[in-house]
């Protein structure tokens, strides 16, 4: 079985402590990954504003936001200028791309398209979406190929636009299995997706208790006894910082089960597109996490 590991870069912190940090871990391991970057500023303050979300404080509580992303980090945009990430770190970024790992673009900022795409128009999905393109561009000298969506969040737009910006393959929501997104009438919109197949450290810990300490348990187990391809998220916050020694600890155990770990874009190849099962945009919640997420919705037609 393929395990595509695709690591979401949200904060500056992240790109310059954690996503080296990554790069080594997986090295050792001989894991492939695909990186997604946030490539504008950093405002992670500003995501006070879930504070009203169902199960946002629980999260917090469980998860040691503090401890993890540090104060600075959540001063960003609230009482200190957030950096520019993809100016800033850019050499950070093309470091990844000279080891060996698919990039592609997670968002322009972060906060702002978590907490904004979801009630937003196509003018302002197309210029965040245009800007994090552009400035991937700028740095990597060539276009993205790769999207996944901060936060798991999207509108029906972000998909048409997608295609529209050359967007190839999209790990945007939470799923069982790879389909192609359909609007309202049946019509394919966006690249086929790969959605988050498996729950997320941070949606584990505090939770039937599951700790930094034996939480990989709990997602070998959900990969012990299935042949069918996963995608597991994690975040250079989290894995690439005080959660290393477990995601270390994951990493072997799935190679001792005998999974492939591999990029989005090795676990796309082994899929024709075309035959995909259509399935509609949508949005659900997922246990441990707050809110509601784009997720894999009714099925428009089965697999050819």
């Amino acid at each position: 079985m393929k395990i595509a590991l695709k690591v979401d870069v949200d904060t500056f912190r992240g790109t310059r402590e954690g996503v080296p940090a990554l790069v080594r871990a997986l090295g050792r391991a001989g894991a492939g990954a695909s990186f997604l970057f946030s490539l504008g500023p950093d405002h992670t303050g500003r995501a006070i504003r879930r504070a009203l979300r169902p199960g946002f404080f629980g999260k917090v509580a469980r998860t040691s936001v503090l401890e993890h992303y540090g104060l600075k980090t959540l001063m960003y945009g609230v009482l200190l200028p957030g950096p520019d990430i993809g100016r800033r770190e850019a050499e950070t970024l093309r470091s990844v791309a000279r080891a060996g790992f698919e990039c592609g673009v997670h968002t322009w900022d972060h906060v702002r398209w978590q907490d904004g795409v979801v009630q937003a128009g196509e003018d302002w999905t197309r210029r965040e979406l245009r800007r994090a393109t552009e400035r991937f561009a700028e740095v990597f000298g060539a276009p993205p190929l790769l999207h996944g969506a901060a936060g798991w969040q999207m509108n029906e737009a972000a998909y048409r636009i997608e295609s529209e910006l050359g967007y190839r393959t999209a790990s945007d929501g939470r799923g069982a299995a790879p389909y192609q997104t359909v609007d309202a009438q049946g019509r394919p919109i966006g690249p086929p997706q790969f959605p988050t197949t498996l729950p997320t450290l941070d949606e584990l810990i505090g939770l039937d208790g599951w700790t930094p300490d034996n939480v990989h348990r709990a997602l070998l187990e959900a990969t012990a006894a299935t042949t069918a391809p996963q995608v597991y998220t994690l975040h250079a916050e989290l894995e690439g910082q005080k959660l290393l020694p477990t995601f270390e600890r994951l990493l072997a155990g799935w190679r001792a089960q005998g999974h492939e770990l591999v990029s989005v874009r090795e676990l796309a190849a082994g899929f024709d597109a075309a035959a995909l099962p259509h399935r509609r945009a949508a949005s659900g919640g997922v246990p441990g996490r707050s809110g509601t997420l784009a997720v894999a919705g009714e099925l428009v037609r089965e697999t050819r």
